[in-house]
Parts: structure tokens; sequence; C-alpha cells
């Protein structure tokens, strides 16, 4: 029975997730403000925690910094539960290193399926590492089970979700993937044009893999149809490259 931390100072809000979580199958454990929040995420190593932002004591976005700091915690995966419904207030979420973001009001329903695709999606390892595969494809080499690029023959490590999101795009390597395409391959849902949230991490892997991320050579934008991934010193997709894949 997966484990879930719902860390939150509203009483009636905790309550109402706490019961739907349980009888949709989850176990439980709750706590109201960021420091003991943040105690029994350590404590109880959750298989997800959902975070409120506006705690008292200690903020959420200071709680999941320091949960991603942790290494006792950094590859649980957060979602975070808030009001707050500007995009900026997206953006310092995901840039404290939450995995998904869902603002109060909510319907259960879309909580129980935001809950369901993270639990599905990290796994604690990524699609490509239930084949036991390898995948390269010119200067760029995944290694799933340690979550690494091997970009130009230097190591870089990846989050779950970044790299989720570079085997989205390599698989589709000299295409444009629409944002609702990358959303449904690597966050598991259907959502309403929220595409803040890729934006972020975009912006997190060409900061790791560009020379200059703010003109970016490789993870391209293709302004209003989504995102290409041009990997240097290979054939455009339709010049019949393929991936290769070691077993």
């Amino acid at each position: 029975m997966p484990r879930i931390l719902v860390i939150d100072d509203d009483p009636a809000i905790s309550e109402l997730v706490a019961v739907n979580l349980e009888m949709a199958g989850y176990d439980v454990s709750q706590a109201e403000d960021g420091i003991k929040g943040q105690a029994l995420a350590l404590q109880l190593q959750p298989d997800l925690i959902m975070l409120d932002l506006m705690l008292p004591r200690v903020d959420g976005f200071t709680v999941c910094q320091r949960l991603r700091r942790d290494d006792r915690t950094s590859e649980i995966p957060v979602l975070m539960l808030t009001a707050l419904s500007q995009t900026q207030d997206k953006v310092e979420g995901f840039n404290a290193g939450a995995d998904d973001y869902l603002t109060k009001p909510f319907e259960v329903e879309e909580l129980l399926a935001r809950v369901r695709a993270l639990l599905r999606r990290t796994d604690r390892i990524p699609q490509a590492a239930k084949h036991s595969e390898i995948l390269n494809y010119g200067s760029l080499t995944l290694v799933p089970e340690r979550f690494e690029a091997i970009w130009f023959n230097e190591t870089v490590k990846l989050t779950h979700l970044e790299f989720e999101l570079l085997h989205c795009l390599l698989q589709r390597h000299g295409q444009t993937v629409s944002p609702s395409e990358i959303l449904r391959e690597v966050w598991g849902y259907d959502p309403d044009d929220d595409i803040e949230t890729i934006r972020v991490h975009i912006r997190h892997l060409r900061t790791k893999l560009e020379p200059d991320p703010r003109h970016p050579r490789y993870i391209k934008t293709v302004y209003g149809a989504g995102y290409c991934l041009e990997l240097p010193g290979v054939p455009p997709a339709n010049e019949g490259a393929s991936v290769t894949v070691v077993e």
C-alpha cells in the first residue's frame, strides 16, 4: 500500500484529502506545519508528499527545497497544493523541486488522477529502465538506472522528471513534440493548456545541457507547436536515422 504524507495546515482540506486517499487504498499520514512535515518525511520515507505552500513555521517552498537537498528524500515525488494560481507561483514551486502542482479548490477525481500519475511515472525507475536499455543517439547517451545523461562524454545527473522529459524528446529527435504529448507521456495526464510545467523543466534541462541556455542550440522551442531535440552530427529524423538501443 503506497504511503502518502499530506502537509497542510487547513484541517478541513487535510482531512478531506486524507479520507479520499484512504478510500482509494493509500496509507496516509498528516502534518499541519512545515517543520513537522519535514520531520515526518524523513521518518516515514513516503512514496509521495502532498505539500501546501502557505504553511506556518516554515513555508512549502522552503520545505520542498530542504527535501530535495537531503539524499533520504530527494527522489520522493512532491505534489504541491495551493490557493496560489499565478504563473510565477507555479514557476517558484517547480524551481523548488515540485513534480506537479494543483490549485485549490480542486476536484477529488483530479487529485486522485494526479496522485496515480505521479506514482506510476516515478515508480523509482524510469520507463526505459524497465527494459534494461541504454539509449544512445549521436553525442547523447541515457543511462536509466542512474538517471544520467552522457553528453559529449561528460556525465550529467538528471532528476526523474528531467530524465523522462529528455527521453520523450529523444524518441522523436528532429521532430516537434507538442506540449499535450509531452504532458501525457511524462506527467501521465491531460491537463488544460498548463504548459508552464513544461517550460520550467525545459529550462532546467537547458541549464544542464546547453552551452548558452538562453540561446539553445539543441533543445529548441518551436513557437506555437512545442519542442524539438536536434542532436549534433546526426541526420534529421526524416532521412532514416534511428535510435540505437544497447541491451
